[in-house]
């Protein structure tokens, strides 16, 4: 297959201003109104808005290629096929994979982690065995992990975090044991924007040889993620929220680990031969894309790929630093405020509470400002628990936001403020 995206030079840096008003034209919803005012979307660790050319890469395949892919001679099929083949190399280059076979369609970053869990983990698991997490995981990266040990009667360790919203690296060489088969964690906390040490985390693990899996969802559309440099045995992330469609995501793992899982569902296009008696398994990736995949998901996150490689990831990782800074300044010199999760590293997340308002109040007010953020546990239940509250407010960045946005989400808190007290 011939190289469609060449692998990110990571030894330079492009790093020049964004011209954020005119990325803003690529995006048609930001033009539209909410309660009578312009859009303000600061809602984008949930999922982002989508540019012209995603929506434009989809409608197309449907409008002129569309056909079932691996399985038809005819032009349609053939011309699917291929796209879906060139979009797989895409993703294979935007987080420097070594070879497609190591890149898995799934359904998103769930999927990937539930896939990880049923195969390796039911595979390698057993009774008395460990998975380590760490306390700021999305339920995501909790549940899966809870449902293989007690299946198997293993345990389920923790990693701590402290007030800041750190990981505690340092505990995991005292976590670690014989019996620890994974480590399991996020790369970005979608609900503190914790910037995980994942790198470190790895080299300590594998100290031990235990493997580790990496929930890169918050990350990828906002640094440059290199899984050879990390040195991640899986890593796992969903396409809506790098800017393209719903209802796809990616799968990296070790070919060798690949290899040796089986699969995780049964049924067309992950057979090599099926009979009555005995079915054998496709070559990788396949053995794990079990059914028509979301064909025109695929494509949409190989365009979403071509957009961000366009603008350069280490300039959106600048836009969203400077943002993230101007954005922590203007909200806590408001009366009242608290950020929740002030690590040293952090990426464009601002989780906050409002002294006797609910999150809830907040995030109705700002919507009748046309003002959308995030309000409540974010899927992140045990660190809302740490931290002794049952929810925040959530303004997340993204590369088509602005110094303005942030000042119509200050205005905005300053009314609730008004209404409340």
């Amino acid at each position: 297959m011939s190289t469609t995206v060449p692998t990110r030079d990571r030894t330079e840096s492009r790093r020049l201003p964004l011209d954020v008003e005119a990325l803003r034209r690529d995006f048609p919803i930001l033009a539209r109104k909410v309660n009578g005012h312009p859009l303000v979307y600061l809602d984008n660790a949930a999922t982002t808005q989508k540019p012209e050319s995603v929506i434009e890469a989809v409608a197309d395949m449907y409008r002129r290629s569309y056909g079932n892919i691996h399985r038809g001679v005819h032009k349609l099929s053939v011309e699917a096929t291929d796209a879906y083949e060139q979009a797989r190399e895409k993703v294979r280059g935007f987080v420097n994979a070594t070879e497609t076979r190591e890149i898995v369609f799934v359904r998103g970053t769930t999927e990937g982690i539930n896939l990880v869990a049923q195969t390796f983990g039911r595979q390698r698991i057993g009774e008395g065995d460990e998975v380590v997490i760490t306390a700021l995981e999305h339920h995501s990266n909790i549940v899966p992990w809870q449902l293989v040990c007690d299946e198997k009667k293993a345990h389920l360790k923790v990693l701590p975090i402290d007030r800041t919203g750190e990981v505690r690296v340092d505990e995991l060489e005292r976590l670690l044991t014989a019996r620890t088969r994974l480590v399991a964690t996020a790369h970005v906390s979608n609900a503190l924007g914790t910037l995980v040490p994942v790198r470190r985390i790895v080299e300590i693990a594998h100290a031990h040889g235990v493997p580790v899996l990496i929930d890169g969802a918050q990350a990828v559309p906002r640094i440059a993620v290199d899984v050879r440099a990390i040195g991640c045995d899986f890593y796992t992330f969903s396409s809506h929220k790098m800017y393209g469609p719903t209802g796809v995501g990616v799968l990296y793992g070790r070919e060798e680990l690949f290899e040796a899982m089986p699969p995780y569902q049964g049924g067309g296009d992950m057979i090599s031969s099926v009979t009555f008696e005995k079915t054998t398994w496709n070559v990788l990736p396949y053995k794990f894309e079990a059914g028509t995949p979301d064909i025109a998901g695929a494509i949409g996150i190989g365009a979403a790929v071509d957009y961000l490689a366009r603008i350069g990831i280490d300039n959106v990782t600048a836009h969203e630093e400077s943002l993230l800074d101007y954005a922590t300044r203007s909200l806590t010199a408001l009366p009242g405020l608290t950020v929740i999760g002030t690590a040293r590293e952090k990426i464009g997340v601002l989780s906050f509470t409002l002294d006797g308002i609910h999150p809830h109040d907040i995030g109705t007010v700002l919507d009748s400002e046309g003002i959308a953020i995030r309000t409540g546990h974010h899927c992140a239940q045990p660190v809302m628990e740490f931290f002794g509250i049952p929810a925040t407010a959530r303004a997340s960045l993204a590369l088509y936001n602005t110094r303005e946005e942030i000042d119509a989400l200050t205005e905005g808190l300053r009314k609730v403020l008004r209404m409340f007290r």
